[in-house]
């Protein structure tokens, strides 16, 4: 059986949006392990925390409460047709110390509020439903901190402080990288795994790590060169900026028998000028590995065309048609002819 996120925030199902940020203040400041001791305060720590994620989200609480955690994570069908239920996949960014930061607007509320001096006792003494309500009656508070909804004003400034922050910063340029794709994963479509390295904030949002990521870049049937697959803020992350987007731009690898046009390929086939001028079958090679046999009757000249329909590259906005193959055929001219041989052709051929 999966999680039961409203007995984890110790709510009932039908909780409104306050109820639910009310229960995350109150069990997050009581679980938080710089001030909760116990040995599972961290563990306890985190499934708060991926329980607001969840709760605070009206799109994830919807497929949950319909779901549950399984559905909801891998992306099971509804028959009740919950939005997005059949394709959304959910997991929990694993970092409980970046909700409570974000919450909060800022990663440690208990020094400003209640000072180092005070001991893991002392807070878990304070009122259950509001952890902030000794604070704010000892400093002549009504209601603690917000009249009539506890600890509230410490998050609006914090939100304030945060916003006033934001303001300062600045996003850095896109990092732009090439990425170069075969016409055949162009044809079938395919993902590729890109290991990034970027340097993220840690929770007290002024210390910095290195971390690798996997970004899954999905390329889809018949994208044209110069599509740009964009991941946002993925990039450098730093106490002064806003992480740059890192995008991805397609390029066109080089190929043995092809060049592209748009959704046509073009094929350059080489036949001698016996063929050209006394007809031929040649072979054309197709991107799916199957080989067309091209009947040539009439005389072809340098720079001939011919067109296989439906033969080329999927059409990006309509994968289920396709290009066309063009077949560009070039002459092979002889280097000599023996003298009987050019006399006969010299017989033969008109002279116009």
């Amino acid at each position: 059986m999966g999680k039961d996120y409203y007995k984890t925030l110790g709510i009932p199902k039908g909780s409104n949006e306050e109820e639910i940020k009310k229960a995350y203040r109150r069990m997050a400041l009581r679980f938080h392990p710089d001030k909760n001791k116990d040995a599972n305060a961290e563990e306890k720590f985190k499934e708060i925390a991926e329980a607001y994620e969840v709760l605070s989200d009206p799109k994830k609480r919807v497929i949950y409460d319909q779901l549950g955690e399984e559905g909801l994570k891998t992306g099971g069908s509804s028959s009740s047709g919950a939005p997005g239920s059949s394709t959304y996949h959910y997991t929990f960014h694993g970092d409980p110390h970046a909700t409570f930061a974000s919450f909060f607007g800022g990663s440690n509320p208990f020094d400003m509020f209640f000072g180092s001096n005070r001991n893991h006792k002392q807070d878990m003494d304070m009122e259950e439903d509001d952890p902030f309500a000794h604070f704010g009656r000892q400093f002549g508070f009504p209601g603690g901190m917000n009249n009539g909804f506890p600890g509230e004003g410490r998050r609006r400034r914090g939100v304030q402080s945060e916003r006033l922050g934001a303001g300062r910063k600045h996003q850095d340029p896109p990092v732009v990288h090439e990425l170069k794709v075969s016409l055949e994963e162009i044809f079938h479509g395919c993902t590729k795994r890109m290991k990034i390295t970027r340097r993220r904030l840690n929770p007290d949002g002024r210390s910095m790590r290195t971390e690798d990521k996997i970004l899954n870049i999905v390329i889809k049937k018949g994208w044209k060169e110069g599509t740009k697959i964009t991941f946002p803020k993925e990039g450098d992350e730093t106490p002064e900026n806003i992480p740059a987007d890192i995008a991805f731009v397609l390029k066109d690898k080089g190929h043995a028998h092809f060049k592209r046009d748009g959704s046509n390929i073009i094929y350059n086939c080489k036949i001698s000028l016996k063929e050209a001028l006394c007809g031929c079958t040649v072979s054309i090679p197709t991107l799916d590995n199957r080989v067309i046999s091209l009947p040539c009757h009439e005389i072809i000249r340098p720079g001939t065309v011919k067109r296989l329909r439906g033969e080329g590259l999927p059409f990006p906005k309509s994968p289920s048609q396709r290009g066309d193959l063009i077949v560009e055929f070039s002459v092979r001219f002889p280097d000599r002819i023996p003298p009987q041989s050019r006399e006969i052709i010299r017989q033969h051929l008109p002279q116009s």
